[in-house]
């Protein structure tokens, strides 16, 4: 089983309790896959959704919501109009099902059972160990703008894209989809998607600190080739003799220790001298060199 499959599975398994919550979730989940027909005195309200899992959650909530009789799946007419008006889909002349009413999303707890609703009809999330990606796909801009609406006044950075004929809202940092699993209700999701990314971001740290030694050491030996090179050839053309004291110290010092660091080189001197010295005093060995060649 995917991760989103772990996940949609994880998110089932977790009904509101409260009345508000759950008509936040039936009414997103028409917005998301719901379809009213009407033809003549006949309504039939169908749930596009394929999942049959899916599917028997959306008929429990509205069970729960006293909107059809438990363990129907089949709604009469009256049932159907009924269940709309509550969730504010429904006016009595005109059904609206494009967007969720703003009354049902006052709460903080509203929105994110709206958010896990969504989510459950047509979202999915990558393995966190392969890549950062959640998104739900929605069928028109305005679901997809309400949604990302949605996700903004959670502080969660959400965006949208057209694709194929649909929008797509999506997050791509890591630290939002893990809030993300957490708002929706997912624990387990949410644990897991942590884990994975506080290793990777180590691994990456490690990675990061490797790369920047192996550079530094790259230019100290590339530093220390460089000046040796130079002494040697002030030494051919001139004799180290000629240089002031204090260059010719460090260019033998140099010379007997070619692979040592500046901070140890000046520690050799006497007296000691700091690196910024020992690398003044070589700048300006490098500086001879330069007008000897």
């Amino acid at each position: 089983m995917s991760f989103a499959s772990e996940t949609k599975a994880e998110l089932i398994r977790h009904i509101p309790r409260t009345r508000h919550d759950r008509m936040a979730m039936a009414a997103a989940m028409l917005m998301m896959e719901g379809e009213v027909q009407i033809s003549g005195d006949q309504i039939r309200l169908t749930f596009l959704l394929e999942n049959e899992t899916i599917r028997s959650l959306f008929f429990t909530i509205i069970a729960k919501l006293g909107n059809m009789n438990t363990g129907a799946k089949v709604m009469t007419g009256e049932e159907i109009l009924d269940l709309l008006t509550a969730l504010k889909m429904y006016d009595g002349q005109r059904i609206r099902m494009e967007r969720v009413d703003p009354l049902l999303l006052q709460r903080e707890c509203c929105k994110k059972s709206f958010l896990a609703a969504a989510f459950l009809c047509a979202g999915s999330v990558s393995d966190p160990n392969k890549a950062y990606h959640l998104e739900i796909v929605c069928r028109s801009q305005d679901r997809a703008r309400q949604l990302a609406q949605g996700m903004l006044s959670l502080n969660l950075d959400a965006r949208i894209i057209a694709r194929k004929g649909h929008w797509v809202v999506y997050l791509k940092e890591g630290e939002q989809i893990v809030t993300m699993l957490g708002y929706m209700g997912a624990p387990l999701a949410y644990m897991t998607y942590e884990n994975a990314r506080i290793v990777k971001e180590m691994r990456n740290g490690i990675n990061r600190q490797v790369n920047c030694e192996t550079a530094n050491i790259g230019k100290t030996v590339h530093a220390a080739v460089r000046q040796t090179a130079d002494i040697a050839l002030i030494r051919d053309r001139m004799g180290l003799e000629h240089l002031p004291r204090n260059l010719q110290e460090i260019a033998l010092v140099r010379l007997e220790h070619p692979d040592m660091t500046l901070k140890d080189l000046g520690a050799l001197l006497d007296p000691p001298v700091g690196k910024s010295g020992v690398n003044h005093r070589l700048r300006r060995i490098s500086e001879i060199a330069e007008d000897l060649r």
